[in-house]
């Protein structure tokens, strides 16, 4: 099993799940670049790259098929790497899965905000510019990496206060005191998606033949969980589970619940063959 964080997150957001699946499986994970333990670089930030990343990854460490777990941006991640490279993905669980390319507006709603794309179009071009300029960037930047900010946000994210504990805090915040932290945020807000709008889970979804597990928190403010019926049925072999009482991390909010799920599902349809093993954590510069 290889396990994919969510934007912002790292290896350990998966301290609840990774020690109870290496009882029965070798599992791997990594911190995709820019965030985590890895090196944090000024470039194009985009899916594809992340994507890459996981494949080369693969190739280096594994070399066998996998199944893949993604949280959030982590989901999309594995998504498109199971599109992108099916021969090296057995399967796929995914949490929260962060794309809209499934909500279809009436045919009169592009024309109607047309006009008003194109009169907001300098005011966006200007304010983004502002924003992202080096000093202004910068300030903000020191403001939002602060433990108390962290905190909040996450409270944003979890259903549950208690699980927004210090260790949770540290996983999040400390990255962001990592060298050129804020010059590869800035580089994330920057990158241009244009030409990569083909990977979207509507195209991708029918395209797969492998199990799919999507799970999903119904308290979700982040992602919205009205998602999930349509991601499923773009797919017969995805199977939904919506958790009430979670949020945007469950497999952290709520992991007894949610490895209980992975379980069960890996055992119908991906029974393990191997030894308990040791769980290998390691992460990409």
């Amino acid at each position: 099993m290889l396990f994919v964080h969510g934007f912002g997150a790292a290896i350990g957001h998966w301290r609840y799940n990774l020690p109870v699946f290496a009882q029965q499986r070798t599992v791997y994970a990594l911190d995709l670049l820019g965030f985590g333990a890895s090196e944090k670089v000024a470039t194009d930030y985009l899916n594809t790259l992340w994507v890459e990343q996981v494949h080369d990854f693969w190739q280096t460490f594994i070399g066998t098929p996998v199944i893949l777990v993604g949280n959030s941006l982590g989901s999309l991640v594995s998504l498109t790497t199971a599109a992108l490279y099916p021969e090296m993905v057995a399967g796929l669980i995914m949490f929260n899965l962060p794309d809209s390319s499934v909500l279809e507006n009436p045919p009169w709603v592009k024309p109607a905000i047309a006009p008003l794309k194109l009169a907001l179009k300098p005011l966006l071009i200007l304010s983004k510019v502002l924003l992202t300029s080096p000093p202004l960037f910068n300030l903000l930047f020191r403001c939002i990496r602060q433990p108390r900010v962290i905190r909040s946000w996450a409270k944003k994210a979890y259903v549950d206060p208690t699980a927004v504990c210090d260790d949770l805090v540290e996983i999040l915040s400390s990255p962001a005191y990592d060298l050129g932290a804020a010059a590869a945020l800035r580089a994330m807000v920057n990158s241009k998606t244009k030409g990569h709008a083909q990977y979207t889970a509507k195209d991708m979804l029918p395209q797969l033949t492998l199990p799919m597990l999507l799970i999903w928190g119904l308290q979700d403010i982040m992602v919205p969980p009205k998602l999930g019926p349509l991601f499923a049925r773009c797919n017969p072999n995805l199977q939904l589970i919506e958790l009430d009482n979670a949020g945007h991390c469950p497999h952290d909010e709520c992991p007894d619940r949610v490895n209980r799920i992975m379980a069960d599902w890996l055992d119908q349809v991906l029974p393990s063959s191997e030894q308990p093993l040791a769980a290998v954590q390691l992460h990409s510069a």
